[in-house]
């Protein structure tokens, strides 16, 4: 805490309730830490207190998140970041800051993690486009996240958030070291965790 006993960042703890509701309802494994959501509740004034109190001081520091792999379609895995719960708090309540600046700036025809949009929605849409028009066209760059660069990432990131705290905490997710089945953690420098 500052001199005059206020905190480095000003978070109110009503958008910490807000996450963990929205935390809540999305569910979830347990992170590295083996706190499942029921156990994280067992003393969630505290819990969520402390995750306040950390990103409202600055000293919040991502754990490890836990690498979990995934079966791939075509035969290859994909590892998956499973965040703590704590930590998945924490990361809601920069989305909940960031979200409204960032969601003016997408096109109408992004579908991606954004607010009152799905997957589905993007299928309802290509759906009626199929009646208009005799083409589909699809692509996707192969490992673009497993390459994306930190440094170009978050010169995007700062280019739309002003947030210090937010860029701060974005900063310190990019580089949170993954921990495997066998416990072994590994540093990143390159591609966001792709979380559960």
């Amino acid at each position: 805490m500052s001199v005059t006993g206020r905190k480095q960042y000003d978070i109110d703890k009503q958008t910490v309730v807000k996450a963990y509701k929205l935390v809540k309802a999305n569910a979830g494994a347990a992170g590295v830490d083996k706190v499942s959501l029921e156990a994280f509740e067992k003393d969630l004034k505290g819990n969520l207190y402390k995750v306040w109190n950390r990103m409202s001081s600055g000293s919040y520091f991502p754990p490890a998140v836990r690498a979990v792999p995934i079966p791939k379609k075509n035969g290859g895995q994909r590892i998956l970041g499973v965040p703590t719960v704590a930590d998945r708090v924490a990361q809601t309540v920069v989305k909940l800051q960031i979200e409204q600046a960032l969601e003016e700036i997408f096109l109408p025809d992004s579908y991606g993690y954004r607010p009152g949009k799905s997957a589905l929605d993007a299928v309802g849409v290509t759906r009626q486009r199929c009646w208009k028009m005799d083409w589909v066209l699809e692509f996707d760059i192969k490992g673009l996240f497993d390459n994306i660069s930190h440094e170009l990432l978050m010169k995007a990131v700062r280019k739309h958030v002003q947030d210090e705290w937010a860029l701060l905490y974005i900063e310190r997710w990019l580089i949170a070291p993954m921990q495997g089945k066998d416990g072994v953690i590994t540093a990143r420098d390159r591609a966001p965790p792709k979380a559960a």
